[in-house]
C-alpha cells in the first residue's frame, strides 16, 4: 500500500506503534530490568514490526505477551508502569 494513500487511522496506528517500540526498546536496554521482562520486550518488538500482520493483530499479540509478564514478582516498579503505559497505547489500536 503506497504511504500517499493511508488513511489517517493508519498514520495514527504507525506512529502509536513506533511511540510503543520505542519505549519497549528502553526496557529491553536496561540492564536492571530482569532478562525474561527484557527477552518479552523484544518479542512484543518483533510482533508490532510484523508488517503482513494487520494492524490489531499486532497490537493483540504484543498485549498477550506483556499480559504474561506484566505480573512477575521481580519486576521493578517503574518498568511495570511503564508495561501498563505501553498496553494502555496499544488498546486504542484496533482492526
Amino acid at each position: 500500500m503506497p504511504r500517499k494513500s493511508k488513511s489517517k487511522k493508519k498514520e495514527e496506528y504507525d506512529k502509536l506503534i513506533q511511540e510503543v517500540i520505542a519505549r519497549l526498546d528502553r526496557i529491553s536496554q536496561n540492564r536492571n530490568v530482569p532478562r525474561n521482562i527484557r527477552k518479552a520486550t523484544t518479542d512484543a518488538i518483533d510482533v508490532l514490526r510484523e508488517e503482513n500482520l494487520s494492524y490489531g493483530v499486532r497490537s493483540s499479540k504484543a498485549m498477550s505477551i506483556l499480559n504474561e509478564i506484566i505480573n512477575d514478582i521481580n519486576m521493578p516498579f517503574p518498568t511495570r508502569s511503564e508495561l501498563l503505559l505501553v498496553v494502555g497505547i496499544l488498546e486504542k489500536i484496533k482492526d
